[in-house]
């Protein structure tokens, strides 16, 4: 859903970077309570996971294909505010590098994809574990819902960016009803993707899954032939290897280059949801061409590298790597912004009562 230059006039795509930076700096300040120093170095690997599965386009109609947006992923696993720096984080790595998305077109791309995705997934995730019981398998089922929902969400709110600033004149009924249509479809992706990979990391390391943060599991005792709850001090004990997350870093930093590298030359061909949605109904007519078209990575290829599945390879490789370390810089940046305020925090009151 990438949203290209030219769809959308220049005062309203002013207007959304707005919205964009002021979402990025709450989320800048929101992520420094979401961040430590477990969970920094993997919001990087969050961010980097994204881009990879954000290449593995899958078909969902005919002639119409879908990817990952991110944003429910994101939220789930580290947060709503590091989520919306995650996905920012690859829509910028994206319009800069790979000529995916435009950039003057950027603030539309993260308040969308982004900002959207996120408040809606949390928002729905949130709500259903507050009546879901409290167990592991009830944070897939919210997982897998607020992805499903997130995206046709997205959706209906490029449609409304477009009836505002839109370039063409399309009645916007049918872009809404085309647009929201396809995406319920790309959704279901969606969701299949958020819950396995949600599942998969509770299942190894749940004491990492933000939106699982409070989930115990309490022990067993057997008394009188009947099970029932241990005391609150008899506790289930943490997950061994709790201490450290190298494992779970580089099990996802090689599945990211895998996907990126390899698997991703299998990705659909077709154009996704928006682009079909444009084509079909003269969204595109007033389109520009990319001020980054001449990038040595444009369109997720190496420039000069003749054979396809080396040069896609090479490309989905070297995103991957740029945004794990562009991703992990700024999250280290926030957590230790974090560990100053702190710090100072902790110091003043013996500060006072010296001068005093």
């Amino acid at each position: 859903m990438h949203v290209p230059d030219g769809f959308i006039n220049a005062p309203v795509s002013v207007a959304a970077g707005v919205v964009a930076a002021a979402a990025v700096a709450v989320s800048l300040r929101g992520a420094r309570r979401e961040l430590d120093e477990r969970t920094a170095p993997l919001a990087g690997l969050v961010a980097a996971f994204i881009f990879a599965v954000q290449m593995l386009n899958f078909p969902v109609a005919a002639g119409t294909s879908g990817h990952l947006l991110g944003g429910a992923l994101a939220a789930i696993l580290v947060g709503p505010y590091t989520g919306v720096l995650c996905v920012s984080v690859v829509l910028l790595m994206q319009g800069i590098l790979f000529a995916d998305g435009g950039l003057t077109a950027l603030g539309v791309n993260i308040t969308v994809m982004g900002v959207v995705t996120v408040v809606v997934a949390h928002a729905i995730f949130r709500g259903l574990l507050r009546i879901l019981p409290s167990t592991r398998r009830s944070v897939t089922v919210a997982a897998f819902t607020g992805a499903l929902l997130s995206v046709p969400a997205a959706a209906a709110a490029f449609t409304a960016v477009y009836a505002i600033g839109g370039t063409t004149d399309v009645p916007i009924g049918k872009v809404i009803t085309a647009m929201v249509g396809v995406h319920v479809l790309i959704g279901i992706g969606e969701a299949a993707i958020t819950a396995a990979t949600v599942g998969a990391v509770i299942a190894v390391r749940p004491d990492l899954v933000h939106g699982a943060r409070g989930l115990t599991t309490r022990l067993k005792l057997r008394v009188d032939g009947a099970l029932v709850d241990a005391p609150a001090a008899a506790a289930a004990p943490a997950p061994a290897g709790a201490g450290s997350t190298r494992k779970v870093w580089v099990t996802g930093l090689v599945t990211a280059l895998v996907l990126a590298g390899f698997v991703s030359f299998y990705a659909s061909a077709d154009p996704d949801g928006l682009e079909k949605v444009a084509a079909d109904k003269g969204i595109d007519e007033k389109v520009e061409e990319h001020a980054a078209a001449n990038s040595p990575l444009a369109d997720y290829g190496v420039k000069d590298v003749d054979d396809a599945r080396l040069s896609g390879g090479l490309a989905g490789v070297i995103g991957v790597g740029v945004t794990v370390v562009a991703g992990t810089g700024i999250f280290w940046a926030v957590r230790r912004r974090r560990t100053e305020d702190l710090t100072a925090t902790s110091t003043a009151p013996s500060t006072s009562a010296s001068a005093g």
